[in-house]
């Protein structure tokens, strides 16, 4: 297989550190995306710009590969459907990608397999929500195209209405929780199962993006257990071929929930890149080209730190104390060839490494602190 002519659908960041993996295998990728100016353009052996949502666009570019895969679940899955059915491999399968594309379909999926989620409810437009006052204070959440953070809106009385999304949706109730955990685990299509271990996620207070991370998580063994084992039967129910980074919530009663999941390399596997025995990016070749599985093994306690965009600044991205950082020991900056910067843009990734938990996390503030994605322009 891996002589096997491969497609990426999507080129950004995930792409790209799929497409540094694959350098080493001499892997034949050809990467789809609509950007002219995608990340993935700069080192892609083969790279065609289209829509990743037009069906004779995925379909003409799947049609002379043997095997598919995604960086991005907002893909045309009938296209790829097609392409299963004329004998290519598409993994994760088009089956897997049309639950997970909508969270409503996604959330009666866990209820059907009994996997621990929160208590839920569908909603059909903004007048339905109105129904289930009893309900809040709870999350609603887009039944299809909400992505990094987009598409979801707290709701706690009446008067946040106005806020409820006018399209099909779901009410999720909003639990309390301790921390915010993710297990990425990879399944070949020998049925073979790797976990990765468990991860805590802080997230940025106001855009619900990941911020940084720590892995381990700091947690007891008895919750690291349950953790491990949901996302292991994650995996299972949905039989996919593949990554899937199952997002959970721990209670303070020490229940585990799942919150979401994305079938593909996740924001919450970028450290394994250094701290890993195998990377989530090489563990993706590995399952979808029905390879062994490799060791997930750290090497140590590692944190990572979103390089996010600075608020007020939008033009060519300038990175302000790289000499800092490039100073500290175990610090690993990865760039994503992202040559203008937004606010709150993923521009990088810092994985930070270090024996001692609480040098991790004064080195994690530091990272977080010191450098800053700017442009000579302001917003």
């Amino acid at each position: 297989m891996l002589s096997s002519r491969i497609g990426i659908l999507g080129g950004g960041q995930l792409g790209l550190m799929l497409l540094q993996a694959a350098v080493d295998w001499n892997l034949d990728i050809h990467v789809l995306d609509p950007d002219a100016e995608a990340p993935c353009r700069k080192i892609a052996p083969h790279f065609t710009q289209g829509s990743l949502q037009d069906f004779d666009t995925v379909y003409h570019f799947g049609k002379e590969l043997d095997v598919i895969t995604i960086e991005i679940e907002k893909v045309n899955v009938e296209a790829l459907e097609a392409l299963e059915k004329e004998g290519k491999k598409v993994y994760p399968q088009p089956s897997v990608i049309r639950q997970i594309q909508d969270k409503r379909i996604q959330k009666q999926f866990y209820a059907e397999k009994q996997l621990p989620t929160a208590e839920f409810i569908l909603t059909e437009n903004r007048e339905d929500v109105a129904n289930y006052l009893s309900f809040l204070p709870a999350f609603h959440k887009l039944g299809k195209d909400g992505y990094d953070g987009r598409g979801v809106q707290r709701l706690t009385s009446a008067n946040d209405l106005d806020k409820a999304f006018d399209k099909p949706g779901l009410l999720e109730k909003a639990v309390p929780f301790e921390k915010e955990l993710a297990v990425i685990v990879a399944r070949n299509a020998n049925g073979e199962v790797e976990t990765f271990p468990t991860v805590e996620m802080v997230f940025h207070p106001e855009h619900n993006l990941v911020e940084y991370l720590f892995a381990p998580a700091e947690i007891s063994d008895d919750v690291n257990a349950k953790a491990q084992e949901i996302a292991r039967k994650t995996a299972e129910a949905f039989q996919i071929v593949g990554l899937l980074a199952v997002e959970l919530f721990l209670t303070p009663d020490g229940e585990v929930l799942i919150n979401e999941v994305a079938p593909r390399p996740h924001n919450s596997g970028h450290h394994t890149i250094r701290a890993n025995a195998t990377s989530q990016y090489e563990q993706h070749w590995r399952a979808i080209l029905n390879l062994p599985l490799g060791s997930t093994h750290a090497y140590g306690p590692s944190a990572m730190v979103n390089l996010l965009g600075e608020d007020g600044y939008e033009g060519p991205a300038v990175y302000q104390g790289m000499e800092k950082l490039l100073a500290t020991p175990e610090v690993f900056p990865f760039l994503y060839w992202k040559a203008i910067t937004k606010p709150f843009r993923k521009m990088g990734h810092i994985t930070i490494m270090d024996a001692d938990i609480a040098s991790l996390k004064a080195k994690a503030d530091f990272v977080r602190d010191n450098i800053k994605v700017i442009s000579h322009k302001t917003k």
